[in-house]
């Protein structure tokens, strides 16, 4: 019997951005003992004002938090060291690790994430899996969920769990605020 962890956290528009026709995200988040991570991203609203990329080929992308995008940070307790994956509704990703708050940026060599999207008028459901690289995976872990919403207009709101103060910065500390416990087999 596998061993997960499930819950459903709401994001909160950073205040200093229009919300863009999103009137809230969603999340549930689960992590089980072998390292899988599963999301799913709810975002309700007026979506004909969301600038939404087509499906393209799963592929490795940087910058794509220059459109709608729905990201993960996952900190270790222990020190700085952290992950950042973004995902696409389009099915494109990117992972990388730093080794302090944006500091030595390299890629995360991962397995490619499954990505499925669907959408209506007043819902895009993003879910994702993916793997946790295996020195991450029996450890407690820090989460910062959070999402990038592009407008058509080209305006941005920014979400997540919680913010720092000032401008939106999903890299910051406070944002890395939900607590994935340690995993361990049964």
């Amino acid at each position: 019997m596998a061993n997960i962890s499930m819950m459903q956290v709401p994001l909160i528009c950073h205040p200093q951005s229009d919300a863009g026709g999103a009137e809230g995200i969603q999340v549930v988040i689960s992590r089980s003992d072998s390292g899988k991570v599963e999301l799913t991203y709810g975002v309700l609203g007026s979506l004909e004002a969301v600038e939404i990329v087509a499906p393209a080929a799963p592929e490795r992308v940087d910058e794509l938090w220059k459109k709608t995008c729905f990201e993960l940070f996952v900190g270790n307790i222990e020190d700085e060291i952290y992950l950042e994956y973004n995902f696409a509704p389009s099915g494109q990703w990117a992972a990388y690790q730093f080794s302090g708050y944006r500091a030595d940026m390299a890629e995360l060599e991962t397995e490619v994430p499954d990505i499925q999207t669907e959408e209506n008028e007043s819902v895009l459901n993003v879910s994702v899996k993916f793997q946790l690289p295996d020195a991450w995976r029996g450890r407690a872990l820090l989460a910062g969920v959070s999402a990038v919403i592009a407008t058509k207009s080209g305006d941005f709101s920014y979400w997540a769990v919680a913010h720092p103060p000032g401008k939106p910065d999903f890299h910051h500390r406070d944002c890395f605020a939900l607590h994935l416990e340690a995993r361990g087999t049964l």
